[in-house]
């Protein structure tokens, strides 16, 4: 199946859902914006599951910072996904002759608070060395939308991957900046939005460049933050918390491989960890680094084995994932396919099966 996918890319698009049978734990996958008219370019999704059914999102344009790159959504409706509607856009002003002055959108992040309201964090601005952080919610599961607002100076919001909610409420969000070198930080608020508290940076940009961190949960009080890495030919950063994200351990590789691209983790109801993500580098013949996107499995955070590649292709780029465990158990997922579409996969973890990987290499 990977094969004829590769040889006939084309057929899947247009097919909508296709069940892959080579691959026991994936059901399902399915583009989510298919159908014209599109921008031709897209990048960054994130998912949420609302009281509603799912809700996806991405930015989309001409291509990535140019000023026309707006936030996309799509909802999945009695098992159907909607029409993408563009929701946000960098609109700052109109001009007297009818222009309007406007900036690219970038990175949105979708969480759905148990008893509502559905947020939609994202980024505007030229790029991501001089953005600034957005916000806007739904009363009613994505249907509608509030006027967008701007986040406090110096806060960013959930930088690229879903913040997790604590059980006194707090909202704790994966944050980093690019103005100053590559620095991860994390950003808490107890009211929804209302008001916020930014960490110092987990470390010096003299000794790493890290961004957009995601989280794997281990007890109440342990708190796991898995990073994309700046240098190309290197490993996923980790650093954890145990005083519910207030501060956080020093940054230090695990043992998998990160091409400089974004990543995200999930712990599953069961207690595992899921990690999409792409087990390349960029050195020696792949300079590129995103030709295979890949899954994860760990019992503990620290020892990982492969479970399923999601797309492989040479020269081509599959990238920028976000995960959810929905409340049937059910695992999503959606990435970047070739910068033209947004795909989502629909996983059963119970069904996949996990290999040791061999040294540094996918073992299958």
């Amino acid at each position: 199946m990977p094969a004829i996918r590769q040889l006939f890319p084309t057929l899947f698009v247009l097919a909508g859902t296709v069940v892959l049978a080579d691959d026991p734990g994936v059901i399902s996958t399915q583009f989510l914006n298919s159908n014209n008219p599109r921008p031709p370019s897209c990048h960054a999704s994130t998912i949420e599951e609302t009281p509603n059914g799912l809700i996806a999102a991405w930015f989309g344009g001409t291509h990535e910072k140019n000023p026309d790159v707006g936030i996309w959504v799509v909802r999945e409706i009695n098992g159907q996904w909607t029409a993408p509607v563009e929701i946000a856009n960098g609109i700052q002003y109109a001009r007297s002759d009818g222009s309007v002055h406007r900036h690219p959108t970038w990175n949105p992040v979708l969480f759905q608070y148990p008893d509502g309201p559905l947020m939609l964090f994202y980024k505007c601005g030229p790029s991501p060395r001089t953005w600034w952080g957005m916000v806007m919610s739904s009363p009613d599961c994505g249907e509608t939308w509030t006027i967008p607002v701007r986040l406090p100076e110096h806060i960013d919001g959930p930088v690229r991957n879903k913040p997790i909610l604590m059980n006194d409420g707090t909202l704790l969000c994966g944050s980093s900046t690019e103005s100053d070198g590559w620095r991860v930080h994390f950003e808490l608020t107890q009211d929804r939005g209302a008001t916020w508290k930014r960490t110092a940076a987990v470390h010096s940009e003299k000794q790493i460049g890290a961004i957009q961190p995601t989280f794997l949960q281990h007890t109440e009080d342990r708190i796991e933050a898995l990073c994309r890495n700046r240098n190309g030919n290197s490993r996923i950063l980790t650093t954890s918390s145990t005083d519910n994200g207030k501060t956080w351990t020093k940054l230090k590789e695990t043992s998998l491989p990160n091409p400089n691209s974004g990543i995200d983790a999930v712990t599953l109801k069961d207690g595992r960890h899921l990690l999409i993500y792409n087990h390349t580098n960029r050195s020696g013949t792949k300079p590129r680094g995103r030709e295979m996107i890949n899954i994860g499995m760990s019992d503990d955070g620290v020892t990982w084995k492969a479970a399923a590649i999601l797309d492989k292709e040479p020269r081509s780029e599959f990238s920028y994932p976000a995960v959810i465990q929905s409340s049937d158990g059910m695992v999503h997922v959606t990435y970047t396919w070739k910068r033209q579409l947004i795909r989502h996969v629909r996983i059963d973890p119970s069904r996949l099966v996990s290999k040791p990987y061999d040294g540094d290499r996918w073992p299958f």
